[in-house]
């Protein structure tokens, strides 16, 4: 198993890249969190997953070794191949999976292309034990407690005329970040992002 390849970053786009290792190059498929994490130096060391095929082998990098872990625990639940999980990963961020995974968030999960609701709830009951144990989450109680200070915050950047969508992805990269922040925190740290 081939577990990180560090080398010369010959190509980049954001599916894939080339990384030159003694005269040899690599392609590797990335997903959009990594594509994003990636630096445009020269060096460059990416975590691997390799997927072997009867008709190919295919590298699948990751910028960070949390992002090829939810890679494998995708990969893991019947109905989720490869090229979904890379698509989940470049949708959300390993950090959503695993607070969508924890707190039992379908929808969250089924906001990704190609997945329906029968396979977001498949992934919930077949990772949500594996995830609340190798995260060491107590269990969904944090997020829950947080979920009013999260609809609350998200009712006055409203009010205050903030675009929903905006809001959204700055109260949840807030939360995400401290778990027990309170409406105010949220909202003046969500003012000082915009």
């Amino acid at each position: 198993m081939i577990t990180h390849i560090k080398g010369k970053l010959v190509e980049k786009s954001p599916t894939s890249v080339i990384i030159e290792v003694n005269g040899i190059g690599y392609l590797i498929n990335i997903s959009l969190n990594t594509f994003s994490a990636i630096p445009d130096q020269e060096n460059l060391k990416l975590y691997t997953h390799l997927q072997i095929k009867e008709d190919s082998h295919t590298l699948f990098g990751f910028y960070s070794r949390k992002e090829r872990e939810i890679f494998r625990l995708l990969i893991s639940v019947s109905g989720i191949g490869a090229s979904i999980a890379r698509t989940m990963l470049s949708s959300l961020s390993p950090e959503q999976i695993i607070q969508g995974i924890s707190i039992g968030d379908s929808a969250m999960i089924q906001s990704v292309k190609g997945i329906g609701l029968k396979t977001s709830q498949r992934v919930i009951i077949e990772l949500k034990d594996k995830v609340l144990k190798i995260y060491d989450l107590d269990d969904k109680i944090s997020f829950q407690n947080n979920n009013t200070a999260k609809e609350e915050a998200l009712s006055a950047l409203e009010v205050l005329g903030i675009n929903k969508k905006t809001s959204e992805k700055l109260v949840d990269k807030i939360i995400l970040d401290n778990a027990d922040a309170s409406v105010e925190l949220i909202i003046k740290e969500a003012l000082k992002n915009l």
